[in-house]
This record gives C-alpha cells, structure tokens and sequence, in this order.
C-alpha cells in the first residue's frame, strides 16, 4: 500500500464541516452524513443535496462498495508524488449508496476489475488523521 510519507505531502484541511470525518478517520472509521429524510451522502455539506435538509447526522459506514471506475497515475500530478507512481485513483461506490474517490491500493495497475469488490483500509498519514484508502476483495 502506498505511504503518503507524513510531513512530505498535502494533508487535508478540516473545515468545521468536514472535522467529524477527518477526526473519525483516526479511529478508523468511515462517516457518512445522512439526512432526517433518510438521504446518505458523501462528502460533507451543510445541506442535504437531495433535499436540501439541514437536519443533518453522521453515520458510520460499512467500509464495503464496488469499484466503479479508475485511472492510473503513471506521471505523479506533482512532485510530491512522485515516489508513489504508479497509482490507482478510483471511484467507489459504497454499499451505503454515495461514491467516493479515493485510491485503490494492493492491486495490480494492470489488472482492475471494474464493479468488483472493495473494502476500505486505512494509512495512518499524519498524527489523529488516517486517509481512507481502498483495496479489492475476493
């Protein structure tokens, strides 16, 4: 799996919207925010895209989707990545239904099935922050 060396790269931001994922992604855990209307969604907003609710909670996801779509990274898309080509950027879709981008790690560039399985796993990146990574599952 690809270590994003701490210290070395760009590590997120957390805005007081987005701080309840980023402190979960310590923990190892992967939130969602949901609606009172039942909506799940992915990335953190104020507002429900949906339904416009502001009526607002995190939710624990599964860690569980399908592979939805990829690109490989064999040209870093800057320096500070240039240890770490190549790389498999993807698109998940989780079971819980938002898509999210991340990386596929522990596959084979050449080889990626698409719809196939995916389990998140976690690189503990910085202090309190781990990035959400994915990787295929049989």
């Amino acid at each position: 799996m690809p270590h994003y060396r701490t210290g070395t790269t760009p590590t997120p931001k957390p805005t007081p919207v987005t701080q309840p994922f980023w402190d979960a992604t310590a923990q190892h855990k992967l939130l969602l925010q949901k609606c009172d209307q039942g909506h799940v969604f992915y990335y953190a907003r104020t507002h429900c895209p949906v339904c416009l609710s502001n009526q607002l909670q995190w939710v624990e996801a599964s860690g569980n989707g399908r592979l939805y779509s990829c690109t490989v990274a064999r040209r870093p898309q800057s320096p500070d990545f240039a240890e770490d080509i190549p790389y498999i950027i993807a698109a998940i879709t989780l079971e819980e239904g938002p898509r999210i981008t991340s990386l596929l790690v522990e596959a084979d560039p050449d080889n990626v099935t698409i719809d196939g399985p995916v389990q998140v796993t976690w690189d503990d990146t910085a202090p309190n922050l781990a990035m959400p990574y994915f990787r295929p599952t049989a």
